[in-house]
């Protein structure tokens, strides 16, 4: 906690607080909040699919500012939003599809336009025969309960919605729905799951945008803008739960899809399978993509960072259960970063695997959108979990700063090094290497052990006559250093000393030199240490005056002893400097 409490203050003054209303009623998803400019004047707006908090109160809002400007009424639970445009006329005002059921509702100046509907899958033969008879009164309800269970457990086609609905009534509620429902025709349609958008020939941000969908039955389609039909149609070995889709369709592009078995796949362009697999050990919670990588956040609460080809780059443990993510792009500084939500009420930005800004929120964030709104470029739009509704936006001044808080190694070391080719002298090496491994081993581990054994015995010696700047454990535990100032004929000696006991003071400790008298004097040339206080330095001042004026110089042994006795307890050895006044002269 203390190391998050920096950024929790520099958050403050990255973000102004815009609105907040925590009884907006919004129950939403990242995945069902989009910003667009409706009207084409520049004024983006919001909008939101709402889920509602009941069966029948589904509906598509858009807000102006801080005011909520229109709503229509949704048949199901809304899986996406998302705004796009079909064509080039103009004004170009973008559409807002919405994906819903079965069905992709699409809105023009926010008035219905067009309604997309997924095609029907194949129905299961034995299932329709047992629904004709029903119609023509052969069986009755009971009957039919039974045989839909044994052709549930034994049949490759899944039972149709009306089958699966049929056998969750209770018995007095049999006769009834079969009543009102064997005169219709058995249909088995499908669900969409997720959807994104795909530019179609160009990488502008006004390009045309054609749909991606993925579907309940395990299926991408990717829609034609204009004319609504099916592209591309790929199959996927398991139900599609996120999407993150880059590049232009009629080019290069990639999908990158997370599904319910837990893996991460990535398909291109005229690839019938998908080109790449990520298999993780936890559910995916959370898909965004950040320049050429992508992160992944799994329900054990850890980020992940993937090359496009699937290799793992980095792993970030979270403080608590992601609740969504979503893709900050400041595109004024081309800065591009991953906003986490998360169950503890905060909102994380990473870069990469560093941390640049924490967020404190009053409510858990469930949804989480970034991008223009209104006339703001920088505009932080939050849903929580008890449908309030937070905006925030980015000062312009806002600096962000990579702060690399999870453990392991720098982020320096990541980068790859330029490792020269290789030459026929490294080959020759490897190889002659190789032929005589077991013989070179033992080479080095006998040249080490005399190493070693050769280290052991001059530390032990120079412990037994203290002739280390470093005291024995078994004595007074002291370290000296010895330092000298002045060009000459005058020096200035500085002793620090200092005792690295824990809790014992040293005390009646002497010092002493030993020097020609030839080439220099010393005053004073002995010391009586004041008492030691373990962990404190005693810088120990003296003059060295030089006697010669032939240029030499020479060694002064410095000893510290105790109080009756003769043996040192250390011992330093001081390099004089040659005297450049008496050299000079």
């Amino acid at each position: 906690m203390a190391a998050v409490q920096p950024l929790l203050c520099e958050s403050r003054s990255k973000w102004l607080d815009a609105h907040y209303d925590p009884v907006a009623g919004l129950n939403t998803l990242s995945s069902c909040i989009a910003l667009a400019d409706l009207h084409g004047d520049g004024d983006f707006k919001m909008v939101v699919g709402d889920m509602g908090h009941g069966p029948y109160n589904m509906k598509l809002k858009v807000y102006k500012g801080t005011a909520r400007m229109s709503e229509n009424a949704l048949l199901d639970l809304p899986t996406g939003v998302a705004a796009f445009l079909m064509d080039q006329n103009e004004p170009r005002t973008p559409a807002i599809a919405v994906a819903s059921g079965p069905f992709i509702y699409v809105y023009k100046n926010l008035r219905p336009y067009f309604k997309f509907t997924l095609p029907a899958m194949e129905v299961n033969a034995l299932e329709k025969e047992v629904w004709d008879q029903a119609k023509e009164d052969k069986i009755d309800p009971v009957t039919l309960k039974e045989m839909l269970e044994s052709i549930r457990d034994k049949a490759e086609i899944p039972l149709s919605v009306r089958s699966l609905r049929f056998l969750m009534l209770e018995l007095q509620e049999m006769e009834a729905f079969v009543n009102t429902y064997k005169q219709q025709p058995l249909k088995r349609q499908t669900v969409i799951t997720c959807m994104g958008t795909l530019k179609k020939n160009m990488a502008d941000e006004d390009a045309v945008c054609c749909l991606v969908i993925g579907t309940e039955s395990g299926e991408l389609f990717i829609l034609d803008p204009e004319a609504f039909t099916i592209l591309t149609r790929v199959s996927l070995s398991s139900v599609p739960t996120l999407l993150d889709v880059t590049g232009q369709y009629d080019i290069e592009y990639r999908i990158t899809v997370a599904c319910r078995n837990g893996n991460v796949y990535i398909l291109r362009r005229d690839s019938k399978r998908p080109k790449y697999c990520i298999e993780l050990s936890a559910q995916v919670v959370g898909l965004v993509r950040v320049q050429k990588n992508i992160m992944i956040g799994t329900s054990h609460e850890t980020l992940h960072g993937y090359s496009q080809k699937g290799k793992r780059l980095w792993t970030v443990t979270l403080p608590a259960s992601i609740m969504t993510m979503s893709l900050l792009e400041q595109k004024s500084r081309g800065i591009q970063a991953v906003l986490v939500g998360l169950k503890n009420m905060e909102v994380h930005l990473y870069r990469d695997k560093n941390l640049l800004s924490v967020i404190n929120t009053p409510d858990i964030v469930t949804g989480l959108c970034f991008g223009r709104y209104g006339r703001e470029d920088d505009t932080l739009i939050m849903s929580t979990q008890g449908g309030g509704l937070l905006i925030k936006i980015l000062k312009r001044t806002a600096q962000f700063e990579d702060k690399d808080t999870a453990p392991g190694p720098p982020t320096g070391q990541s980068i790859k090094l330029n490792v020269p080719k290789k030459t026929k002298l490294y080959v020759d090496q490897t190889l002659r290497e190789r032929e005589n491994a077991v013989a070179m081993h033992r080479v080095f581990q006998m040249d080490l052990y005399r190493l070693r054994l050769s280290a052991a015995r001059a530390y032990v010696k120079a412990l037994d006559a203290s002739l280390a700047p470093v005291s024995s454990t078994m004595q007074e535990p002291l370290t000296l250093n010895a330092a000298v100032q002045g060009i000459g004929p005058q020096f200035k000696l500085i002793l620090n000393l200092q005792n690295t006991s824990v809790n014992r003071p040293s005390m009646q400790l002497l010092i002493s030199f030993l020097y020609d008298e030839k080439l220099y004097k010393i005053k004073p040339a002995f010391f009586k240490v004041p008492l030691l206080v373990p962990g404190l330095n005693y810088p120990i001042e003296t003059f060295v005056e030089c006697c010669s004026d032939k240029g030499i110089s020479d060694i002064i042994k410095v000893f510290v002893l105790r109080e009756g006795k003769s043996t040192p307890l250390l011992t330093a050895h001081i390099n004089m400097p040659v005297s450049e006044g008496l050299a000079a002269a």
